[in-house]
């Protein structure tokens, strides 16, 4: 699937006021964020800043109370997530959301046979569909999960089974990706080969991520979106958020000091 190139308005990814309420609680409050093609961006936050919430109305889970979403220049609001996803956009989620009883291939194979234009048809036989086949193998060797291929996914690692979710994400061909914790749970060597695994796979891709490990976002993130209370208090690259007075007060100072001690205890 080849996502759109041309935007009206240049960014790959734009949110516009976009407002959030569920009843009488607003937990997005008029976040705007412009996101350029080919950027890595970091959404970073407090817990409970709307993060998670940010993410499922960009990938259609949610319809924003009022705003505006665009991918490439078009509203998306009010498409469902797979239509969303045939736009050009593909999530991840915090917890792994795999077909545990297939394979590694035959998870990354399911995950490119719409792109390449496979509809409902009972009378194929998987097998013989080559460029599915190859295509998913691409993705398996670019995710390092190749000599894995015939294992059950519910017989990887954890950080094998973190690396097949990046893989079915990227394997469709979506050009706005979006990952939700990617490191979450991995200890500091898995993430270290893991922020570089998704450096790679991300190239040439508009990616926005959400991730708690300031190591991670400051190695990956091109610019750093700093969320609280459902709004985006700054938007810039990471020398100038690590260094914004109003960044420090809400969130990053105390979480950069426990990571650092966390790490000297290590």
């Amino acid at each position: 699937m080849s996502a759109p190139t041309n935007s009206a308005t240049g960014y790959a990814l734009e949110l516009r006021d976009v407002r959030k309420s569920f009843g009488k609680t607003e937990i997005i409050r008029g976040a705007s964020l412009s996101v350029a093609p080919g950027e890595r961006v970091a959404l970073i936050g407090p817990n409970g800043a709307g993060k998670s919430t940010l993410f499922n109305l960009v990938s259609g889970r949610f319809a924003p109370t009022s705003g505006e979403i665009l991918l490439h220049g078009q509203s998306v609001c009010g498409l469902t997530p797979y239509e969303i996803n045939r736009r050009g956009l593909a999530r991840s989620f915090q917890v792994s959301n795999l077909f545990t009883r297939l394979s590694v291939f035959e998870n990354v194979r399911c995950a490119v046979l719409w792109s390449l234009g496979y509809r409902y048809k009972f009378w194929k036989f998987l097998a013989d569909l080559r460029d599915a086949n190859d295509r998913a193998d691409e993705v398996l060797e670019m995710i390092r999960l190749d000599r894995r291929r015939d294992v059950l996914a519910m017989n990887l690692t954890y950080a094998e089974q973190r690396a097949l979710e990046i893989g079915i994400t990227i394997a469709g061909g979506a050009g706005v990706i979006l990952l939700d914790e990617p490191t979450a749970g991995m200890s500091r060597s898995e993430t270290t080969r893991f922020v570089e695994l998704i450096r790679e796979v991300t190239v040439g891709k508009t990616l926005l991520t959400v991730e708690h490990d300031m190591s991670v976002v400051f190695g990956l993130a091109d610019k750093i979106a700093v969320l609280v209370y459902g709004e985006v208090i700054a938007f810039d690259k990471p020398e100038s958020v690590r260094a914004n007075e109003r960044v420090q007060e809400a969130y990053l100072g105390s979480v950069l000091a426990a990571q650092q001690a966390e790490h000297a205890g290590a």
